[in-house]
């Protein structure tokens, strides 16, 4: 089993933020029954890193949130936050706190004594200068004494992350916090609680299924499926080099074209598809293998594509990758235009246009060109499935 450790980050602590907040998982997994709903897995994240979890439902992201806050067993492995094995604790005595999608707020307490909850359940007397504090963080002081139903949803989950943040955990574990939100108020909030975790520079773990929720805020990102981490990096290495055809698929939107390596080019690969020829960067190439003869699946992102009409191909610059098509249908989505174009050698492509100089020409039926540079192409092991990962409309 490799141990997977998250990129350090250079954000020092905040001010008062506790040191020690690194998370370190051994062996951690957890079955029930026959069903195994974490395998078992080594992970390190980084003390002061926003650390996402990222998969579809039922990929084992909640469990092992879960496990981290002791709120579930293990069945296997240890937990440790810093120097300290926590897998035996109860959730109380841990250095964490969890915000959950719901937040839990008191309905017949104010804004202030929400947050002052937990330190007067500690027995702390004077919390008015620390509820302050916290209020100013999450920029709610003017709210202090409105009740939670006067709030808004957005309003409301930054309450939920004062309350949790005035404990001084070691690590705030967020449970689909942003789930209950509309689109532009979660888009809001993901700004809002990336400043948040910047300006106290404690561990955040974040658990999400929004792929554009986790690329927004996390330094680093663990994409699980069937309670395994698929992949971990950087969003913009997970999204420029997938290792998987699920993580090219599931991170965002990718072509997949079947082809095969008929030879090499300096620090390129040269690809038969068909009767065409495409070139990639061998360095982006994940296959196993990468031999004249193997079969691999060249990937490359929608956005990477330029698509012209049939009668401008004399145009296209020399060295693009290029493959022929024929539009079949064109969806208007105000920033881009959404082309959905049928080819002999790939049926489907997708293709984003920025609507900058729109092509009235480039219509449903019309006959195109797509082109692109060889070292927007990534390749990906044959053997894989070329759907895993794709999420249903």
């Amino acid at each position: 089993m490799t141990q997977q450790t998250a990129s350090p980050t250079d954000k020092p602590a905040g001010p008062g933020g506790p040191a020690g907040g690194a998370v370190t998982l051994t062996g951690l997994g957890k079955t029930y029954g026959d069903f195994t709903a974490v395998h078992p897995l080594d992970l390190t994240i980084p003390e002061g890193s926003f650390f996402a979890l990222l998969g579809a439902s039922g990929c084992g992201k909640t469990t092992t949130l879960r496990m981290v806050a002791g709120l579930e067993d293990p069945t296997s492995g240890t937990v440790r936050i810093g120097d300290q094995d926590v897998t035996a604790l109860p959730p109380y005595k841990r250095p964490v706190n969890t915000v959950f999608q719901n937040y839990a707020l008191f309905p017949h307490l104010d804004i202030h004594e929400n947050v002052a909850f937990g330190l007067r359940r500690r027995g702390i007397k004077s919390v008015k200068s620390q509820v302050e504090s916290m209020l100013d963080l999450v920029e709610l002081g003017h709210l202090a004494r409105r009740k939670p139903h006067q709030l808004s949803g957005g309003q409301q989950q930054r309450v939920a992350v004062a309350r949790a943040l005035i404990n001084h955990p070691k690590v705030l574990l967020l449970d689909e916090p942003l789930g209950a939100l509309d689109l532009k108020l979660r888009r809001q909030m993901q700004l809002e609680l990336k400043r948040i975790q910047t300006d106290v520079g404690i561990t955040f773990v974040h658990v999400t299924h929004d792929q554009e929720e986790a690329m927004t805020m996390a330094d680093t990102i663990a994409v699980m499926n069937a309670g395994r981490i698929e992949q971990l990096g950087a969003p913009t290495d997970l999204y420029e080099n997938p290792r998987t055809t699920f993580v090219a698929n599931f991170l965002g939107q990718s072509n997949l074209i079947e082809a095969q390596i008929s030879g090499t080019s300096s620090d390129d690969l040269l690809l038969s598809v068909g009767d065409r020829r495409l070139v990639m960067p061998a360095a982006r190439c994940a296959a196993r293998s990468a031999q004249s003869g193997d079969k691999v699946l060249a990937g490359v992102r929608p956005e990477k594509i330029t698509i012209v009409h049939a009668d401008d191909a004399d145009d296209i610059p020399t060295g693009r990758n290029s493959m022929t098509g024929r539009i079949v249908d064109a969806s208007f989505t105000g920033v881009s235009t959404q082309y959905v174009v049928n080819s002999p050698w790939c049926p489907e492509l997708a293709v984003f246009a920025q609507n900058v100089e729109r092509d009235g020409r480039l219509v449903p039926g019309a006959d195109v060109v797509l082109h692109w540079s060889p070292a927007h192409t990534f390749g990906l092991d044959a053997a894989q499935d070329i759907e895993a990962g794709e999420v249903s409309a």
